[in-house]
């Protein structure tokens, strides 16, 4: 049994509706465009009190089941204008598990700034927020774990969700009460800011009840043990996501000074700075964390904490992302340089996809050179203050790029693109254009993929099976990166969520789980106004050719849509 709870924050009413069956299974990504489609949210206002902030936690939470509690975050999105679900670690899914609620929907808008707290007895109360507005993540989560205790997972509107940045994300508490996983993406936290939720504190208590509780925590020891065996679950836990740094730097995809370059030369045997083998080497003799869980239970444990020269943490996690976008794409050269600016964001929270990208868009409009910390630092301060060139900046990067008349503006649907150039990633590059959730890696990822001697139909036959997969992982509160276990073992997954929750589901419902994600997403956006012409790799990738392999993109929406389009009418993987 589980529990959908609806929040009028306007009237401060709550009401929880009993859930059986394969209303928990549903869950997800899946949800919230089920949801949003059903609410007619497609037209309203993404900054108004009709667009629903839907939080939603998997079928497994609140368990150690690996991968298992990742917390999917969704509404109308304010900036792309679509649909959007923004994915979290953390620990905020599982107390949602422990409290045996699948969903919490927040309806209309509070009048003045509040706390909500969920206790794991009792009603859900309301809190006075004034005394926390405008403090930055750090301070606001110590005063709340001063407040109530550290048995609790918090969800957080930084001060750019206040002014309502669409920059901004939603923080969470990690395994440490850190306030550092991020629903990033899409300008969530700008949501939140909208209904004047300043944080939202939960409490943990135990793991919930299941059907057969037996066979549930077998299936958790089998999917641990394939993950064990999985190569590429090791180099993660080892590495962590840094190490993607090393293999697009290597194919000559790694975003270089605003998209202009695709690598940085390094000189023979030494490792590249910004790459994976390099910062788990300094990471590992300063004292930091190489490899750290972001939520409770899990076994690959790809992210990290990452220390100064001095020993001191500096900021956890540092990962490819924020690398990729935040530091090579702004010219940097030294980890310690993105560490020092993801530590700021993340108190900030912000997403440091869009603001690497809007940063190196004002560095290629002629504001700063490529590399100038300085002048990075103090773009962070503005954007912290809210002043009239803070607000502008946490607009995102389209809105910088339009407003300065840059040629290269790296986005799609608005939403700056992920660390993947896509004149060269080519299975990613499609999964971007095609999303409706604008351009994100994480809608279906597969860097190391070779298409140079693959047409864009096979290409585009990748990027489903990964989009498909990814949706279905997003569905089901699972992490995409125990994908090479989870995609080979769907009976696995199926026999383990009939056992907790009573149902007969099958792989074949799985799959199908994640192919009318994607339908419903495309239909909403459809519904949104969004056309074919809205899909488009900005110009620039078709028209300047990539350095070192003089590489242009060859991808354009109406061959991109028209296959992918066969292939979920076919139901193909």
């Amino acid at each position: 049994m589980r529990q959908q709870i609806d929040i009028d924050l306007k009237n401060r009413l709550s009401k929880a509706t009993e859930l059986e069956g394969r209303d928990i299974i549903d869950t997800g990504r899946y949800l919230i465009a089920k949801t949003l489609l059903a609410s007619d949210s497609a037209t309203v206002e993404p900054l108004g009190e009709d667009n629903p902030l839907i939080f939603s936690a998997g079928p497994f939470a609140g368990t150690n089941f690996s991968n298992a509690n990742r917390l999917s975050v969704g509404c109308k999105s304010p900036l792309t204008g679509g649909i959007k679900e923004a994915n979290s670690g953390g620990t905020f899914a599982f107390a949602m598990g422990q409290l045996e609620i699948s969903r919490l929907i927040f309806h209309s808008a509070f009048d003045e700034w509040t706390i909500i707290h969920i206790p794991k007895q009792g009603p859900i109360t309301f809190i006075d927020a004034t005394p926390y507005l405008g403090l930055g993540n750090i301070e606001c989560a110590k005063k709340l774990h001063e407040l109530y205790g550290e048995k609790i997972s918090l969800a957080l509107c930084g001060p750019v969700g206040e002014y309502q940045g669409l920059m901004a994300g939603i923080s969470f508490s990690d395994t440490d009460n850190r306030p550092t996983r991020l629903a990033a993406r899409g300008g969530v936290g700008a949501v939140m800011g909208s209904k004047k939720i300043k944080a939202i504190v939960i409490e943990k208590h135990k793991m919930p009840p299941f059907k057969e509780k037996r066979q549930v925590m077998q299936a958790v020891k089998a999917y641990g043990k394939l993950l064990d065996e999985a190569p590429a679950v090791q180099a993660l836990k080892t590495t962590g996501t840094a190490m993607v740094g090393d293999l697009t730097n290597q194919l000559g995809a790694l975003p270089v000074r605003n998209f202009s370059q695709g690598q940085i030369t390094t000189k023979d045997n030494e490792p590249l700075k910004m790459g994976g083998d390099y910062i788990r080497e300094l990471n590992s003799s300063r004292g930091g964390e190489i490899s750290h869980a972001c939520m409770p239970g899990c076994l690959i444990k790809c992210s990290n904490v990452y220390a100064d020269k001095d020993g001191r943490e500096l900021v956890s996690p540092l990962e490819y992302e924020t690398i990729g976008l935040l530091g090579t794409n702004c010219g940097l050269t030294e980890p310690d340089d993105v560490a020092l600016l993801n530590e700021i964001a993340n108190d900030l929270g912000i997403d440091t996809i869009e603001l690497g990208a809007t940063i190196g868009v004002l560095m290629d409009a002629g504001e700063a050179e490529f590399g100038d910390l300085a002048f990075m630092k103090q773009c962070l301060a503005d954007i912290r203050t809210g002043n009239e060139r803070g607000r502008f900046l946490a607009a995102g990067t389209a809105a910088v790029g339009e407003a300065l008349n840059v040629k290269r503006i790296p986005v799609i649907k608005r939403q700056a693109i992920s660390a993947y150039d896509p004149r060269i990633i080519e299975v990613t590059a499609i999964s971007m254009m095609f999303t409706a959730q604008g351009a994100d890696h994480t809608a279906g990822n597969a860097p190391s993929f070779k298409t140079t001697d693959l047409t864009v139909p096979e290409v585009a036959a990748e990027s489903f099976k990964m989009q498909v997969n990814s949706a279905l992982a997003d569905s089901l509160g699972l992490c995409v990166f125990g994908r090479s276990v989870t995609d080979e073992n769907l009976e696995l997954i199926s026999n383990a969520l009939n056992d907790a929750h009573g149902t007969d589901i099958t792989p074949e419902a799985l799959i199908k789980i994640g192919i009318d994600t994607l339908k419903n997403e495309a239909e909403f956006n459809r519904l949104a106004g969004f056309t074919e012409k809205d899909d488009e790799l900005p110009e620039f990738f078709a028209s300047e050719a990539l350095q070192p392999t003089g590489k242009k993109a060859r991808l354009f929406a109406a061959e991109v849509n028209q296959s992918m389009n066969q292939l979920i009418l076919n139901r193909a993987i």
